[in-house]
């Protein structure tokens, strides 16, 4: 390969990295008992991420290299595509992160790579990256490390001494499916990396809380990524495969990515992506299973032949194929079935239980609560409504639909 300089490799290698969606930041501060080093992940800020409670944080998001012995035929960096290829060094990545910090265009990195010499091989680089920043050059800002799972456990767990957050993909949301599309990768080793690093959270958890000079291990805990529409897989299968990795893994967030052709593709794959609107759905899901308090079986009672409906939410979806458990209350009812209202969402139901304990709610006040109280009043009865003429309406999800045109950009 001819020599490329820097800038150039930087151009193949932050558009590799693109199909990543796994690059997101808890926001956590990293803390330290050190004075001085450079760096922050608490400011606003190339790869824009976002903190749970809205902070944008903004990552310089790359490869090591796009040069790869695995050939799945979902990635466009597989050994069989034809793809300019590139490789950084590990000095190469360390100065264009700090680089890139002192003009104030970042504040971390996300750092993943293909497979080049051995799993082994590309973990110490990672690995090393990462060390390099935060030892030799005091770094203290966000470190979101991809790790190998194929790479030796011990590599792996290293990950978690100098990153906040540490990823291994699962890839697709069936091993059947990962066995025909990725077949150099293994489910068991995918899982079983994603089990050990668990482990390393929790000892190093456990260590702080009896000294206090334990050192911190990925404080922003582990995340994975699922690719959508690239297998016959239903929705209710990915929930259901996404619920599993929270509980058995502890992760702390699943991402989802719609499948995207890419040039040069293989025979195998669909000729088209699945519609934006899926991936956005399945998101949705995720948050009613981790902040809602459904289970993934009653999100997939809600699904049609597996799918979700494409027109409406799922906790809409929910509602209407559930109708004999409303109207709810606003002025009685639990938390949890409060939590089940289309339209209020888990801030509006903090300030109802917090409100309603000094008088009672009525529909106005609701309408300030929520962005459509015409999604709510179904639902819902306070001290002055009750949504008789929507109980038994046959037409009730048309008159609750979006309109087309507001669909029409994630059906493309």
């Amino acid at each position: 390969m001819a020599h490329l300089d820097l800038r150039r490799k930087l151009e193949i290698l932050a558009d590799a990295a693109k199909y990543d969606a796994s690059c997101a930041s808890s926001g956590t501060a990293r803390r330290d008992s050190r004075k001085g080093g450079i760096g922050s992940t608490e400011g606003m800020g190339i790869c824009h991420a976002y903190a749970p409670d809205g902070r944008c944080i903004s990552l310089l998001k790359i490869l090591l290299t796009n040069y790869c012995q695995f050939d799945c035929h979902y990635c466009i960096n597989r050994k069989s595509s034809n793809v300019r290829r590139a490789a950084f060094s590990v000095h190469e990545v360390v100065d264009l992160t700090l680089g890139f910090y002192r003009r104030n265009y970042i504040e971390g990195l996300f750092l993943s790579s293909g497979i080049i010499r051995s799993p082994d091989h590309t973990m110490s680089e990672l690995v090393e990256v990462a060390r390099s920043l935060r030892e030799d050059h005091g770094f203290k800002g966000y470190i979101h490390l991809k790790t190998i799972p194929d790479a030796d456990p011990d590599l792996v767990a290293q990950a978690g001494l100098w990153a906040d957050r540490v990823s291994i993909n699962i890839e697709l949301p069936t091993d059947t499916a990962l066995h025909r599309l990725a077949p150099d990768k293994s489910a068991a080793r995918i899982t079983g990396a994603m089990a050990g690093m668990k482990r390393s959270i929790v000892e190093a958890r456990d260590a702080s809380k009896h000294f206090r000079s334990a050192p911190k291990y990925a404080p922003a805990g582990q995340s994975t990524q699922m690719i959508v529409g690239a297998d016959a897989a239903t929705d209710s299968q990915i929930i259901e495969r996404a619920a599993g990795l929270y509980t058995a893994y502890g992760m702390r967030r699943v991402y989802y990515s719609a499948f995207s052709p890419i040039p040069d593709a293989s025979a195998v794959l669909p000729l088209k992506r699945p519609p934006l609107m899926r991936e956005h759905r399945l998101y949705q899901s995720d948050w009613l299973i981790r902040f809602y308090g459904f289970d993934p079986h009653e999100i997939g009672d809600a699904s049609e032949n597996g799918m979700l409906p494409l027109d409406i939410d799922p906790k809409l979806a929910w509602a209407l194929k559930f109708r004999a458990g409303f109207p709810v209350d606003v002025n009685r009812a639990e938390k949890e079935q409060l939590l089940r209202v289309p339209g209020l969402g888990t801030k509006a139901v903090k300030m109802i239980l917090s409100v309603r304990r000094y008088r009672k709610l009525r529909l106005e006040d609701l309408a300030r609560l929520t962005s459509s109280i015409a999604k709510v009043r179904p639902f819902i009865v306070t001290a002055d409504w009750r949504p008789s003429r929507y109980t038994d309406r046959a037409d009730l999800r048309t008159l609750l639909t979006p309109r087309a045109e507001q669909l029409e950009l994630f059906a493309r």
